[in-house]
């Protein structure tokens, strides 16, 4: 069986889409569609239903696909045991971060980690659902590693590493009335308009919890697909937001909070059951060790007035 067409089939099946799926693995539509159809050849069956404008699996498709990207989990640790003999790992990582942000100086560990492991390629994606997405992407295989930021570490059929803790801060625009403020409470938001990421991401799911636990109700006037967005619609005056002090944020008055959510922490996860190969492994280990890609405080935000009331 030609792993390469398990492999498209597999990119098909993710993305629901030829298109995606190419672009995904570099290759041209042609070649992703003529693997696929070689699959179901040789299976004797068809894998997909097709029609103009979308394609889904069929019943076969469906129990095809687990035993599938076993198979391809299998390929994997075969390379793993043989890279034993010569000490040069091999294979590909498909690692799942945040759209937009690194937690980590990602670029300096990939170009460092490429120049250790010249064998191991790496997919690097992000999800439009934050470390909801990720963390289900890793659950269903088409990750091998994942940031999460979700405040449950308790899943049992993930390996959760901590990489950062990070305190959440306040942004407002320059000329709030909250700008001259060394600190502010959640309450005393209450009454204005947000800015705040899409449900699903770490970040939010830890700040609605905190909201809920201090009878705070909020209104939202944007909600935004990535984090680093958050502070130029604060800059432009749309509202208030309440971030992790990780994002730069330039226009904006960052302000101390005094009763925000427990620190935002990030960990890199892996699963429990079928481990990472030696390749993911040796990734995981170079991300823990990189340390964090800034240091909190208020870099990347205006400085703020002098203080006309305590705080």
């Amino acid at each position: 069986m030609d792993q390469r067409a398990v492999e498209q089939f597999v990119a098909v099946a993710e993305e629901l889409s030829v298109t995606r799926a190419a672009r995904r693995l570099y290759a041209a539509q042609s070649t992703v569609s003529a693997g696929v159809r070689s699959l179901e050849h040789e299976l004797g069956t068809r894998l997909f239903e097709r029609t103009t404008r979308s394609m889904r699996l069929t019943e076969a498709g469906e129990r095809v696909l687990p035993e599938a990207r076993a198979l391809l989990a299998a390929a994997t640790r075969m390379h793993d045991v043989a890279a034993d003999d010569d000490a040069q790992l091999r294979g590909r990582v498909r690692l799942g971060s945040f759209a937009g942000l690194d937690v980590v100086d990602l670029p300096h560990v990939v170009a460092t980690f490429r120049a250790e492991h010249p064998l191991v390629d790496l997919v690097l994606s992000a999800s439009p659902h934050g470390s909801t997405g990720l963390v289900d992407d890793l659950r269903r295989g088409r990750l091998d590693v994942a940031f999460s930021s979700l405040p449950d570490r308790s899943d049992p059929d993930l390996v959760s590493v901590p990489l950062v803790a990070l305190p959440f801060v306040v942004l407002v625009p320059p000329g709030h009335r909250l700008a001259r403020r060394r600190r502010v409470r959640l309450a005393e938001l209450a009454d204005e308009g947000w800015v705040d990421t899409l449900a699903g991401y770490g970040n939010r799911v830890l700040l609605d919890r905190t909201l809920g636990e201090r009878g705070v109700r909020r209104r939202l006037v944007v909600e935004v697909a990535e984090l680093p967005s958050v502070p130029r619609y604060v800059a432009a005056g749309v509202g208030v937001a309440v971030v992790p002090d990780v994002v730069e944020a330039p226009g904006c008055v960052r302000v101390d909070l005094v009763d925000g959510p427990a620190p935002w922490s990030v960990a890199v996860c892996t699963r429990r059951h079928d481990g990472p190969g030696a390749a993911a492994r040796a990734l995981v280990a170079a991300l823990v060790g990189s340390g964090p890609a800034r240091q909190p405080g208020p870099s990347g935000a205006r400085d703020r007035p002098p203080a006309t009331s305590p705080g």
